[in-house]
């Protein structure tokens, strides 16, 4: 203990801090210290020989694929590369689905599972193999996937070899275009979670969403382009542009409408439109407020059922010239999801003729909600089922948003033990 004059004088103490790097954060350290200049080929190799000075063998890294069905596999340099693994009854899909480390044993040793997580968004999972697993060891590898999640989100900004992995058919122009315009599929933090996906995901073309979390506000926003193709992607950018201007700008809710009406209008004439659906969720209160241009109401989920729709006065879709639209208002319950989809998800005809309709897709949620609980594990499974349910035809986007409030803070989470 040292002391320490303070400007009155008087003597404070000084508590000496224990500044030595343990093992775990020395090779911790190593792979951030080299992590800014790395090329995105070298991530691999590296992270391959961190894993080996613990012991492990065997690495695969495995991303998910944007039809959410398969984690493929990574090649690289260090990397073992086998098949795809299902998401679905795997135990790289349960790490991969519940956020969480799996662990597998062998014959004398152990496969370890563990999530990719840049923040809440999962990447994929990585997989390595070890003799024997204790809680030195589990700590260190749920880091170190943790700082490969973030590499490979970071690096993915300027190659494609992220992106090549997780295709795993080929894609259209048009999907392309939509891809790299969405924000991550999913985000969680402890007020609120949120999980999207789309189909058909190799060929989507003008269904979109955004949302983006700015203090104490989520906003959110999910749109459908007329037509197919590259029209339709050009005008989901477009549409999904001027909203976020406007939301960066702090526009009123009910300006954005006219914000983006003019956009679509001004950029493809009076005969292209899209339906968007626009919201704002004080993630601190539960208030909820929303607009509806053209756009299918939200299903509102409480204690696992559907029990409402939330319905409000809407005007024409965007593109149309209509009227600057009624903002709705509404409080929240903690725990209740608000389920956003478009109208490619009930206006698909079955294998006999008959649209499928919203009361079929209120009897799929039930059963869904019923049975998975986390939240992006409801999104993939009900979108995978309701494919099925559709006699697995998909000729137009189908599209869905899941938001839940839970409330509370996260101040937290800024405080060190």
């Amino acid at each position: 203990m040292q002391a320490a004059k303070t400007e009155g004088g008087r003597a404070a103490k000084r508590t000496e801090v224990d500044r030595s790097e343990g093992f775990g954060e020395r090779l911790l350290g190593a792979l951030l210290d080299r992590a800014h200049e790395m090329p995105p080929q070298l991530i691999a190799p590296l992270v391959a020989e961190e894993v080996a000075r613990i012991g492990g063998r065997d690495l695969s890294l495995l991303l998910q694929d944007y039809e959410q069905m398969l984690l493929v596999p990574l090649s690289g340099r260090g990397l073992t590369v086998g098949a795809p693994e299902p998401v679905q009854g795997s135990p790289a899909g349960q790490a991969f689905l519940n956020r969480t480390t799996v662990e597998v044993p062998q014959d004398g040793s152990v496969r370890m599972y563990l999530p990719l997580l840049d923040g809440s968004d999962q990447i994929g999972v990585m997989v390595v193999t070890l003799d024997s697993v204790d809680d030195d060891d589990r700590r260190l590898l749920r880091r170190l996937a943790g700082l490969v999640a973030d590499m490979i989100v970071t690096k993915d900004a300027y190659t494609d070899l992220f992106f090549q992995a997780r295709r795993h058919s080929p894609m259209s122009v048009a999907a392309e275009i939509q891809w790299s315009l969405l924000p991550p599929l999913s985000m969680t933090v402890p007020q609120v979670e949120v999980a999207g996906i789309l189909e058909p995901a190799y060929e989507v073309a003008g269904d979109s969403f955004d949302y983006a979390l700015n203090d104490d506000v989520l906003h959110v926003a999910m749109i459908d382009a007329m037509g197919h193709g590259l029209d339709a992607a050009t005008m989901a950018t477009v549409a999904i542009g001027a909203y976020r201007h406007t939301r960066r700008a702090g526009t009123d809710l009910s300006q954005v409408y006219t914000f983006m009406d003019q956009a679509i209008n001004e950029q493809f004439g009076p005969d292209h439109f899209v339906t968007a659906q626009m919201m704002r969720l004080n993630i601190a209160t539960g208030h909820l407020q929303w607009v509806n241009a053209g756009h299918p109401a939200p299903l509102l989920i409480r204690n696992r059922t559907v029990v409402d729709r939330l319905e409000s006065p809407t005007t024409l879709p965007v593109g149309f010239g209509g009227e600057e639209p009624q903002v709705t208002e509404r409080t929240l319950q903690p725990g209740d999801r608000m389920l956003c989809f478009t109208d490619g998800l009930i206006e698909e005809h079955q294998a006999g003729g008959e649209q499928f309709g919203e009361e079929q897709l209120i009897e799929s949620t039930n059963r869904i909600v019923r049975d998975h609980t986390a939240v992006r594990a409801v999104v993939r499974a009900l979108s995978h089922v309701l494919k099925a349910e559709r006699g697995g035809i998909t000729s137009d986007d189908a599209t869905i948003l899941l938001i839940e409030w839970r409330g509370g803070d996260a101040d937290h989470l800024a405080i060190l033990d």
